[in-house]
């Protein structure tokens, strides 16, 4: 397989697709999906949820970063869906399609991360050359979570739980070079350099923002509880970002962490 010309990326305005964007730019030709009317040279418009646009946003692609994500856990099967309504629009073409996932879908019991799992499986049984990365969670999302959970007097999180947060930007690297290889099938998965207790990737926020908050450990009971420390690495590569280095980087001139979501 020819290094592709053409890619497509869906999600291409969230947090991992405008870094992976970045890094295609210079080696490709890049289409950005939208649901919006296009913002402009690059951008293609078309809606995962109804198929609208969407074969005229793959006409001649050679491949495909598949990077959007529903996030919707009242409505988990959102994931699988949307990406159904993009193969129904690949027709008989065959670009490589690039997945991202997320670690330890496969040993957890909320309905999201099935969703995502059966979504790997959708991928694979798809005809088409694949290749699937799996990823833990991304800083940005750790500390939007962890804004909000000490909004209160008191930040409160939940007991037991361990992450192992990524760069985003590392995810990218590793994902813009998949895209540009030849398909690999599943790939080793990538986390961040250390796994952390949520109260302590906590405690390192509210030094980081300058916050005084009493931390509070409190048990999360049924399944949710239960899949908390799942998205751990068993084995793949660890980038080398830090929270606490992260959390420096989002720190303005006067030391306030800015929102992930605030450019």
């Amino acid at each position: 397989m020819t290094r592709p010309e053409r890619i497509l990326v869906t999600g291409g305005t969230g947090v991992l697709g405008c870094e992976l964007v970045r890094r295609l730019q210079d080696r490709a030709e890049v289409r950005v999906l939208t649901r919006r009317p296009p913002r402009g040279p690059g951008f293609v418009q078309g809606d995962l949820e109804t198929g609208d646009g969407l074969t005229a946003a793959v006409q001649g692609v050679d491949a495909i970063a598949h990077c959007a994500s529903a996030a919707d856990y009242r409505r988990p099967q959102r994931d699988v869906i949307q990406l159904r309504q993009l193969l129904d629009a690949v027709g008989r073409a065959r670009p490589h399609l690039a997945y991202i996932s997320i670690v330890g879908v496969d040993r957890a019991s909320v309905g999201f991360f099935r969703a995502k799992l059966e979504a790997e499986r959708v991928v694979e049984e798809s005809g088409l050359p694949w290749t699937v990365l799996r990823a833990t969670e991304f800083h940005d999302l750790l500390l939007m979570f962890l804004m909000r959970l000490a909004k209160g007097p008191i930040a409160v999180v939940p007991r037991g739980s361990f992450f192992q947060p990524v760069d985003v930007g590392e995810v990218a690297d590793r994902m813009a070079n998949l895209v540009m290889a030849p398909p690999a099938g599943r790939v080793r998965e990538l986390g961040g350099p250390r796994v952390e207790a949520m109260d302590d990737l906590m405690r390192a926020y509210l030094a980081a923002a300058n916050r005084r908050r009493r931390v509070v450990k409190v048990p999360v009971p049924g399944r949710l509880g239960a899949g908390l420390g799942q998205h751990l690495l068993t084995d793949g590569d660890r980038g080398t970002v830090t929270f606490d280095e992260y959390l420096r980087s989002r720190a303005n001139a006067h030391g306030i962490i800015e929102h992930p979501y605030a450019h």
